[in-house]
C-alpha cells in the first residue's frame, strides 16, 4: 500500500475537527476542543511536523512528529539525540482494522530511520490494545510503562 505524507494546513483544520469527534478518536483524544485547538496551534511550532496521511487520493489520517528533547515531554527520560516521537489516528472510521495503521506508521518510520533517525518512539495509553498491535506491527516494541503529562502509556521504541 502507498501512502502519501502532506503537511497538515489550516484548511485541514476543520476535517481534523471532524475526525476528533469520531467515537475511536475521541476516546483516545480526549475533548474536541481542547485537542483541535493543541493542533491548531502546533502549525506555527517548528519543532512540531504534522502530515496528513493519505492513500490515493483520499485522506484518512492525522500524524504528528516532534524530537522529545524539544521540550514536549521529558517523561521518556534520556534518549539519543535526534530521537522523533510520532501520534496518530485514523480520522475515517471505515479504514479502522484494515492493517492501514501499522503500514502508514511503518513507512513514515522507515523513511526517517533510513535519513539518520536514530530512535522512534510512541506512547499509546497501556489499554489502548489496537494501537500497541499496530505499532508491534510496525516495528515498535514495548520498552517500559511511563507516566506522561496525559496519564499512564506504554513506551514504545524503534530503531533500524
Amino acid at each position: 500500500m502507498t501512502y502519501t505524507f502532506t503537511p497538515l494546513t489550516a484548511a485541514d483544520l476543520p476535517m481534523i475537527r471532524q475526525w476528533l469527534a469520531t467515537p475511536d478518536v475521541a476516546h483516545w483524544w480526549q475533548g474536541v476542543d481542547e485537542q483541535h485547538a493543541l493542533i491548531s496551534a502546533d502549525l506555527d511550532e517548528p519543532a512540531m511536523a504534522q502530515w496528513i496521511v493519505a492513500r490515493g487520493d483520499r485522506p484518512f489520517a492525522y500524524l504528528q512528529c516532534y524530537t522529545p528533547q524539544d521540550g514536549f515531554d521529558d517523561s521518556f527520560g534520556p534518549q539519543p539525540a535526534g530521537t522523533c516521537s510520532i501520534d496518530q489516528f485514523i480520522g475515517e472510521p471505515d479504514m479502522l482494522d484494515r492493517g492501514h495503521g501499522s503500514a502508514f506508521i511503518r513507512a513514515f518510520t522507515d523513511r526517517l530511520l533510513a535519513a539518520g533517525t536514530p530512535r522512534m518512539l510512541t506512547d499509546p495509553a497501556p489499554d489502548n490494545a489496537r494501537a500497541i498491535r499496530a505499532y508491534e506491527k510496525a516495528g515498535f516494541r514495548r520498552d517500559r510503562h511511563v507516566d506522561t503529562p496525559d496519564g499512564p502509556a506504554l513506551l514504545m521504541v524503534r530503531t533500524l
